[in-house]
């Protein structure tokens, strides 16, 4: 049994993959801030599907508050981190862009400072399509230029 981090857990695609990992027999602390960036109440419901599980822990926390992801690493002790967490979308990430870089970037950095100190943590970040631009070529490799 594997014990797997997943930031952004109350998303869509993070909801789904907390049930996924709970239902292989995975343990799992599940982690969302549940912000405003969409309807909040949605992603409660979201929780609901996993957050009385006995494998899961769900932890209401922002990933830039290095203390509490310190914290939430050290007592979970993780074998991976699934990072989910995110503001979404191209459009408004150009009318916000200090926005998006402090919970993107600033988050995802937090993240990685905290897991460089725990050996074999393997680390799975999901992105969007949206990095690949102006990329014509179908389906997207990795290998691809990025914007």
């Amino acid at each position: 049994m594997a014990k797997i981090i997943v930031t952004g857990a109350a998303g869509f695609i993070g909801s789904n993959l907390t049930k996924a990992l709970l239902a292989r027999g995975d343990e799992v602390l599940a982690v969302d801030n549940f912000n405003n960036f969409y309807d909040p109440v949605i992603k409660r419901r979201n929780a609901l599907g996993f957050g009385s599980h006995e494998n899961c822990q769900l932890l209401e926390a922002d990933i830039r508050d290095r203390m509490a992801m310190e914290k939430a690493f050290q007592n979970f002790q993780p074998n991976a981190v699934m990072h989910l967490a995110a503001w979404a979308g191209v459009r408004p990430s150009l009318q916000q862009p200090e926005v998006y870089v402090d919970n993107n970037v600033n988050g995802t950095t937090t993240l990685f400072e905290v897991a460089k100190n725990f050996k074999n943590l393997r680390f799975v970040m999901a992105s969007s399509s949206s990095v690949y631009g102006g990329c014509n070529e179908a389906p997207f490799k990795e290998s691809a230029d990025v914007d």
